[in-house]
């Protein structure tokens, strides 16, 4: 392949290619079969870049810091100076997931994953070291080397990871066994990995693409589940016995979170049946809408928003009396509610995929804040789970 690639390459003049593995070894092992092979017969300069402080290159003399490689494999991206060219240039990087997220690298053009990660999202995030704004190449190639193996084999980790589990759950003191804490969320996970990498079997994924059933959503998210279950062992009853519509009011000191509202909505009924295929937080969803009602963050977009609402909230233990107040004002102490309305009415359509909605009934009742039955197409029932008000610093 690496030959067919360079004496035709689908860019003029482009020769690069990453291949990448998810294993050190795996990356020495290539390293040393091809190297020299692709220096001798291709007249391509090589890289090995495993993150472990060995890494190596075929040009005499170059140093083997990260950014030293990754600058001379991809200087156009990388800016290199014009006083480092005499240095030269490498055309095939060999490297594990160390250089998977952060870096540009989009001179090159070829991508290869010599191994499939079990995670589907890393390896569109390898993908995504090519596939970016200010590539040159007018096209860009990813190749998978699937496992010899049936691929429904190869990915069977539900029984692994719960078979491990079990085993850590009886040697240990019992409460180590963080799959059955999370009434079966990580399994859905794992299922849910499943059918990306089935799926990335005969297509490439885009990230933003819900409507096949994929998801951005990783899971890192299993980083928040772990500071849930911290905060219900430290507190527990808060959260089970907290109302729906349950809200909080802060000011944005960030540039990178607009004001608005960040909405926790879940799906009732049919909506929850129509929306939630293939969304592993479903019927839960969590949207970011600005004052002007544009969606910032769409469901899509989960990480983020919790990453949002964590640098909104971490430390501030006490409410923002100031803030309320200013939302007091606003809502004539909760009475004209139709600011909020709005807000939610974009929430609701953003998640529901309808682009003219009927006005959201009250924020505010008894039973807890949602959109009524019959108010959008299908009888679709949206509840308002809780939700935080972020106005702009004064």
């Amino acid at each position: 392949m690496l030959a067919e690639k360079c004496q035709s390459p689908i860019n003029p003049g482009n020769r690069k290619v990453i291949i990448f593995t998810a294993f050190a070894d795996t990356a020495r092992y290539l390293y040393e079969q091809l190297a020299s092979w692709a220096n001798e017969t291709l007249g391509v300069q090589t890289a090995l870049v495993t993150g472990s402080g060995r890494n190596q290159t075929t040009i005499p003399g170059l140093r083997t810091d990260l950014a030293s490689i990754l600058t001379t494999f991809s200087p156009r991206s990388k800016e290199r100076p014009a006083d480092m060219a005499e240095e030269g240039e490498l055309d095939l990087l060999i490297a594990t997931d160390c250089i998977s997220e952060g870096q540009n690298l989009q001179d090159c053009d070829w991508l290869i994953n010599y191994d499939i990660h079990w995670n589907p999202v890393r390896i569109i995030q390898r993908f995504g070291r090519i596939d970016r704004i200010g590539s040159p190449n007018q096209h860009i190639q990813l190749v998978n080397f699937w496992p010899n193996m049936e691929l429904e084999e190869y990915i069977n980790l539900e029984q692994r990871v719960s078979g491990r589990m079990v085993l850590l759950d009886v040697s240990a003191t019992g409460e180590e066994n963080l799959i059955e804490a999370q009434s079966g969320d990580a399994m859905n996970d794992l299922e849910y990995r499943r059918k990306q990498l089935l799926k990335l079997q005969d297509a490439v994924i885009d990230l933003e693409d819900l409507s096949s059933g994929v998801s951005i959503t990783d899971l890192t998210l299993t980083d928040f589940r772990i500071d849930l279950a911290q905060y219900l062992k430290a507190h527990p009853g808060v959260l089970e016995n907290m109302p729906l519509g349950a809200c909080a009011i802060t000011t944005t000191r960030d540039e990178d979170i607009p004001p608005g509202i960040i909405f926790c909505l879940r799906a009732e009924g049919e909506a929850a049946d129509k929306i939630s295929d293939g969304y592993p937080l479903a019927p839960h969803y969590l949207v970011h809408v600005a004052e002007d009602q544009t969606v910032l963050l769409p469901f899509t977009q989960a990480k983020r928003i919790l990453d949002r609402l964590k640098r909104l909230a971490l430390g501030r233990e006490l409410p923002d009396a100031t803030a309320g107040n200013r939302f007091d004002e606003l809502t004539k102490q909760g009475e004209d509610m139709r600011y909020a309305q709005s807000l939610l009415a974009a929430a609701v359509s953003s998640v529901a995929g309808k682009s003219e909605e009927r006005a959201i009934a009250s924020l505010f009742n008894p039973t807890g804040s949602h959109a009524m039955k019959g108010e959008f197409a299908g009888s679709n029932d949206f509840e308002v789970i809780a939700f935080m008000v972020i106005l702009p610093q004064e």
